[in-house]
């Protein structure tokens, strides 16, 4: 889960030009060693609470009027993005950034870094509106943030000031307008094969450089809690790393856990509200999980999804760039994908392939955190902690456990909660005799 705020996304769909993905995993570093492992917990009793319907039971009025909410914003405010950029350039404004960066500024760091601000400051503009609804209004009035408005809107400004300065100080956009200029035909493919080396620097320092710009991490002060986990880790032959919760709960009532960077970087973060509204057999299945995206290396499976989609999500943009450009590229003045003016094209259209090309990305993402969560209970053989942690998941998240078929195609990165409820509570190879599937350590 990123925690930076959707003011990012602008900034994030530039950086995409140079195939800058953002993809959460784990990675290895060097923390003490980890304590001597206890021995299993004996597993719950068969539950004899109904979690299913208890997760029906918790998807409301109020909460169906929510979901039914976000998902017209998740599949539509991408394309809002889209249509933002191409009023730009409908308006003339993209070609006045232009003519400003090419007369103020000299050499194609500068002019990028000049259009680049111009840029992001009018997006801001014009979709603001649509981040204040979504990550604000929406949030609140179904008491699912404790954010206050000055907060968000600082949020938003250190999003906007962080992909200014971001692109000024690393010149990765003005090197790959470079190789727009250089190769009219082939650029595509010269951004493609830069996606690797950029992703994984991404997300080897979203950890390090981006999430705490908007919030405060430190390490678990449960030292019970975090021996428990360590051990668990020792068990799972996960090296000994850090162990992080987040104030999450100055922003939101909403619980979760994550895992991002790789390397020195990685860590595993609890949100505090899960921390409060979670127990503790929950949370060893909840890292159980995390652990479980380490060792089945789902970060490299996720990296080499990334760089390999690139070259068709990248050929996609380029033929759909050159195409607008015969049809429109007179009336914009604006007639090779090198103008600096072409950058909101750009953008719009690798925002368009995302959103065509998320359902192939979303059902990828479903089998790898169902990957894990066979591999938390292979490990923890707790069904019943695995099954009431999704249950507190849709209760307190507000998530619909059973969604349309279509919803979950085009939207679920995770598989539906009633399915995962099920799934816990009835995968138990280990009570017939069978071989684990996926977790083989001691």
């Amino acid at each position: 889960m990123n925690v930076l705020p959707a003011r990012c996304r602008v900034g994030i769909g530039c950086l995409l030009l140079l195939a800058l993905a953002a993809t959460a995993g784990f990675a290895r570093s060097a923390p003490p060693k980890a304590p001597a492992a206890p021995a299993l917990a004996a597993p719950h009793a068969a539950a004899q609470r109904d979690y299913v319907a208890e997760a029906r039971a918790s998807f409301t009025s109020a909460s169906r009027e929510y979901q039914s909410r976000r998902v017209l914003l998740d599949l539509f405010s991408p394309l809002l993005g889209v249509a933002a950029g191409l009023l730009l350039l409908f308006s003339g404004l993209a070609q006045r950034f232009r003519d400003a960066a090419l007369a103020r500024a000299k050499g194609r760091w500068a002019r990028v870094l000049v259009f680049f601000t111009l840029y992001s400051l009018a997006m801001f503009v014009v979709l603001l509106p649509l981040a204040w609804y979504e990550d604000y209004v929406l949030e609140h009035r179904f008491g699912l943030s404790n954010q206050t408005l000055a907060a968000w809107g600082t949020d938003q400004v250190k999003a906007l000031a962080f992909q200014i300065v971001s692109v000024g100080v690393i010149p990765l956009l003005a090197l790959a307008w470079r190789a727009v200029e250089a190769s009219p035909r082939r650029w595509w493919l010269w951004l493609a094969v830069g996606t690797l080396p950029v992703a994984a620097a991404s997300v080897l320092l979203q950890p390090l450089v981006f999430d705490p710009l908007f919030n405060r991490f430190t390490p678990l002060h449960d030292s019970a809690l975090r021996d428990q986990i360590l051990a668990l880790g020792a068990r799972a032959d996960v090296p000994a790393r850090n162990v992080y919760e987040v104030d999450m709960s100055t922003r939101t009532n909403k619980i979760n856990a994550y895992v991002s960077g790789w390397g020195s970087s990685q860590r595993i973060v609890l949100w505090d509200t899960a921390l409060k509204g979670m127990a503790r057999d929950e949370i060893l299945f909840v890292m159980g999980h995390e652990m479980g995206h380490y060792v089945l290396h789902h970060i490299w499976r996720g990296l080499l999804l990334v760089s390999l989609g690139a070259f068709a999500a990248f050929w996609l943009v380029a033929w759909l760039v050159h195409a607008l450009l015969r049809l429109y590229g007179e009336r914009w003045n604006v007639r090779e994908a090198s103008d600096l003016a072409a950058i909101p094209l750009l953008v719009a259209m690798l925002s368009l392939v995302g959103w065509l090309g998320a359902p192939i990305t979303n059902a990828a993402s479903r089998e790898v955190e169902h990957e894990a969560d066979v591999f938390a209970l292979e490990l923890t053989h707790d069904n019943d902690a695995g099954a009431r942690s999704f249950l507190k998941l849709a209760q307190g998240n507000r998530s619909d456990p059973e969604p349309a078929s279509w919803v979950r195609w085009m939207l679920y990165t995770h598989p539906p909660l009633a399915d995962r409820i099920q799934f816990a509570l009835t995968y138990r190879p280990w009570a017939e005799g069978k071989p684990n599937r996926l977790y083989h350590g001691r």
